[in-house]
């Protein structure tokens, strides 16, 4: 990537990203290597995954989204990801303020808008969640559910999210057989007492927790809403303090009219110098 590329740092209820404008950064420019380094937290700028707003032919969608994951790999579609994104794109003017937005992404087309200071997008139709008995779940962790809003997760519900070993729990249950190929991100998820939950992540491609995710906080709800747990619109608190609102239907064996609110900021704006994968190395 040629240094001095502007860029922009985004937030998602602490899901992080480094934002792109296709306008003046290419998808080529963006190889996995380079995804790495930008995403390192000591020797890059520090993100879960990138993020590029490509310009459409107009009368077409107002721009195309393209994420990647911090460790290089494509990602379909990012939910806090796509808020940022809807914010960044009032920023730069693919859109405006208050309307709609559409974009297209590989898992299909999204609407989203801006509302004062939160973003909202909305996803696809997928199937209702499912129950997943084969999961090797440990004591404590009940109901394994597995639900795709636009990518896998499987979804577990303890007794109190803060008791949860993320990090040893967290690859196991990713790659779980059952989880099909390719694995699953991994949600756990407990209630406040005051009608919401609270949720916690390992999210693939990230290898490791997030302080948010959009998509996960969808299969949340919507697991929950599968079990008679809570009604739309539910509210699910990220490991940030952050809430993130869904607003769903399911009927028979479709979730549709799928919505996710939620922060979408601006952090700051900058430009990029040398990146670690530039620099000679020794031999």
């Amino acid at each position: 990537m040629r240094p001095g590329s502007v860029f922009y740092k985004m937030s998602g209820s602490g899901n992080d990203f480094v934002m792109f404008d296709g306008r003046h950064t290419s998808a080529e420019e963006l190889t996995p290597a380079t995804i790495v380094a930008l995403c390192d937290r000591r020797m890059g700028i520090g993100a879960d995954g990138v993020g590029l707003l490509e310009p459409t032919e107009p009368g077409g969608v107002d721009f195309r989204f393209r994420f990647w994951n911090r460790d290089g790999s494509v990602g379909p579609m990012c939910g806090n990801g796509a808020l940022c994104a809807t914010r960044l794109a009032v920023v730069l003017e693919f859109a405006r303020p208050e309307a709609e937005i559409r974009f297209s992404t590989p898992a299909g087309l999204h609407r989203g808008r801006v509302v004062g200071s939160r973003s909202e997008v909305a996803l696809p139709d997928c199937p209702a969640p499912r129950a997943a008995p084969d999961v090797h779940t440990i004591s404590g962790e009940g109901r394994p559910t597995l639900v795709r809003p636009s990518v896998p997760h499987l979804v577990l519900t303890v007794d109190d999210v803060e008791t949860v070993a993320v990090s040893s729990r967290g690859p196991a249950l990713r790659f779980d057989p059952a989880t099909g190929d390719g694995g699953a991100n991994v949600n756990w998820m407990s209630p406040r007492g005051d009608g919401s939950w609270k949720m916690r992540t390992f999210e693939r491609g990230v290898e490791g927790e997030t302080l948010a995710c959009g998509t996960g906080a969808v299969a949340c709800a919507l697991t929950l809403a599968s079990q008679g747990l809570v009604t739309s619109p539910a509210r699910i608190w990220t490991r940030s303090g952050l809430p993130l609102d869904v607003t769903y239907e399911i009927e028979s064996s479709t979730a549709s009219s799928i919505r996710l609110a939620g922060e979408g900021r601006l952090v700051f704006r900058g430009l990029t110098g040398s990146l670690p994968t530039d620099c000679p190395t020794d031999g």
